[in-house]
């Protein structure tokens, strides 16, 4: 079943941003509240909030990280994957030798 993954009701704060970011690096919660210097519940809640946000909710069916993670990388771009060295798989060379990303070609 497809989701609709865009941001419905607000925009994420500054913080719901670096968290999401760092979720996406695969960090746990734990990890974002050391790097952040904020207590676990502090993180649940953010995550909680952003996941309404994009309007994804919780079923047996699925993983609210997993998918705000996507939505995000989809509302905010590709950074985490910077971060990672991981190359963007829609990257191509253009004529004038630089690289870009053709994700909005296609």
């Amino acid at each position: 079943m497809a989701r609709d993954i865009t941001i419905t009701n607000r925009e994420l704060s500054p913080f719901e941003k670096l968290v999401l970011g760092l979720l996406c690096e695969g960090k746990t919660n734990s990890a974002i509240a050391r790097e952040t210097n904020h207590t676990e519940k502090v993180i649940e809640n953010t995550i909680s909030r952003s996941a309404k946000a994009f309007g994804i909710t919780s079923d047996t069916e699925t993983n609210i990280r997993v998918l705000l993670a996507l939505a995000f990388r989809t509302h905010y771009g590709d950074a985490a994957f910077d971060k990672l060295g991981v190359p963007c798989a829609h990257l191509e060379i253009n004529g004038e030798g630089q690289a870009i990303c053709n994700r909005e070609v296609h």
